[in-house]
C-alpha cells in the first residue's frame, strides 16, 4: 500500500523524523532540568497532499486504518489525534491549513518508549512545512509537537522528546537544557554503543497512567520547597523535610539532573555506564516507574561482560531497556542476554541495533 493507492494521486511533499532513546535524565524534562538523549535509526515517514472533498484524511500504513475529519472541534483518537492536534495548532498560530490527506508509515516501535508519537508529531510539522512553505524553525517545530501531546493526546510531556527527534542524530548525544533550550552535541563515550532491548511489556503513558501523576507529585514538591521546579535545587538533602513520597521523587529528579551534568562533561565508558545503573536503581526505588520484566532485564545486562551500564528508558511502566556496551559487542550482547531473558518467561526482542529497516 502507498500514498496513491489510498488518495488516487501522488504526494506533494514527504518528511520524516526518528524515534529517540534517552541515555541518561529521565523525568527531568517537565522538571526544566537535563537530559541526554540521541535518535535512533528507526523512523517515521509521511507523505502529505491536498484533499479535493474540503476532509482531512489521515492513513496509518502499520495500523491500515485511515480517519476521516469533516470538523475541526472533535479530536479524533489513536494515531489521528497527534496529526490533528498539529494541525490545529498551527491553525492557532494564524497559518491557513486547507484540508490534506495524509499518509504514515513508521519503522519506530510503538509502546516501548522510544518516542513513536514524537517521531510522527515532527515528521508531521515538517512535512506540513515543506508543502505549505511555513517559516517555522526545528525548534519551534519542536515545541508545537509537545503542545500537541499536551493539549491533544492528554500527555503532560516535557520537550525532550520533540527536541531529540527533530534536532538529534545517531552518531552523537544531544545535551539539551529543557528550560533554556540551549543545547550542544556530545560524543558518545570512547570505545562505547548503544543498545536497545525491548521488555515486552507494552507501556502506555497517556491520561490515567502514572506519568502525569508524577508530574503533579514533582511539581508539588517545587512548591513545597520555594522553588519554580526541581531543577533548580543541586544537592539532594534539600528534599529531606518534605514528606516521604514527594521526597523521593524530588530526590530522583535532583540527582538524575546532576547525573547529566556529570554525562556532558565528558567522562569515561565506565563511568557513564555507572551512572546508568545509578540511574535505573533511582526510577526503580525514587519513582517507581519501573516493572519487574524491566528490572530483569537491566540487572542481566548489568551482569554481562562488555556491558557499561544499563536502564529503564522512557516513561517507564514497561518498554525498553538502553545499554552502554563495548563497540561492535552490541548484538552479541543482546543475543545472550535475550536467550536467558525469554528462557524466564519473558518476550524481549532486539532495537537497537536494527536488523533491517
Amino acid at each position: 500500500m502507498n500514498f496513491e493507492k489510498i488518495f488516487s494521486q501522488p504526494p506533494e511533499a514527504e518528511a520524516n523524523a526518528p524515534g529517540r532513546v534517552n541515555l541518561l535524565g529521565e523525568h527531568t524534562d517537565y522538571n526544566d532540568g537535563f537530559v541526554l538523549p540521541t535518535a535512533i535509526p528507526q523512523r517515521t515517514t509521511v507523505q502529505l497532499g491536498f484533499s479535493a472533498d474540503g476532509q482531512h484524511h489521515f492513513y496509518s500504513e502499520d495500523l491500515d486504518e485511515q480517519v476521516n475529519i469533516l470538523e475541526s472541534n472533535k479530536t479524533p483518537s489513536g494515531f489521528a489525534s497527534y496529526i490533528f492536534g498539529c494541525i490545529e495548532l498551527l491553525k492557532k498560530e494564524g497559518y491557513a491549513i486547507p484540508p490534506l490527506s495524509l499518509y504514515v508509515k513508521s519503522t519506530v516501535p510503538i509502546g516501548v518508549g522510544l518516542s513513536s508519537s514524537a517521531a510522527l508529531e515532527v515528521a508531521t510539522l515538517k512535512g506540513l512545512r515543506e508543502l505549505l512553505h511555513l517559516p517555522i524553525n526545528d525548534v519551534e517545530i519542536a515545541q508545537l509537537g509537545q503542545q500537541a501531546e499536551i493539549q491533544y493526546a492528554g500527555l503532560n510531556c516535557g520537550i525532550m522528546d520533540q527536541m531529540a527527534s527533530s534536532l538529534a542524530d545517531t552518531d552523537s548525544m544531544l545535551f539539551l537544557d529543557t528550560r533554556t533550550l540551549e543545547r550542544s552535541v556530545i560524543p558518545f563515550p570512547e570505545g562505547a554503543e548503544i543498545l536497545v532491548i525491548d521488555s515486552g511489556v507494552h507501556h502506555e503513558l497517556a491520561a490515567g497512567s502514572g506519568y502525569n501523576q508524577r508530574r503533579a507529585e514533582c511539581e508539588e514538591a517545587a512548591r513545597r520547597l520555594g522553588v519554580k521546579a526541581l531543577r533548580d535545587i543541586t544537592n539532594p538533602q534539600a528534599a529531606e523535610p518534605l514528606p516521604e513520597l514527594l521526597r523521593r521523587r524530588a530526590r530522583h529528579v535532583i540527582t538524575e539532573d546532576n547525573r547529566v551534568l556529570e554525562a556532558a562533561q565528558g567522562v569515561s565508558a565506565k563511568r557513564f555506564g555507572e551512572l546508568m545503573n545509578a540511574s535505573h536503581t533511582s526510577q526503580r526505588d525514587d519513582y517507581e516507574v519501573s516493572v519487574p520484566a524491566v528490572d530483569t532485564l537491566v540487572a542481566m545486562l548489568q551482569k554481562t561482560s562488555g556491558v557499561f551500564g544499563a536502564r529503564l528508558t522512557g516513561g517507564g511502566f514497561g518498554g525498553a531497556c538502553v545499554a552502554l556496551v563495548a563497540t561492535g559487542q552490541g548484538r552479541g550482547i543482546a543475543t545472550k542476554v535475550l536467550e536467558q531473558f525469554n528462557q524466564a518467561g519473558y518476550t524481549g526482542r532486539i532495537l537497537v541495533p536494527p536488523k533491517d529497516l
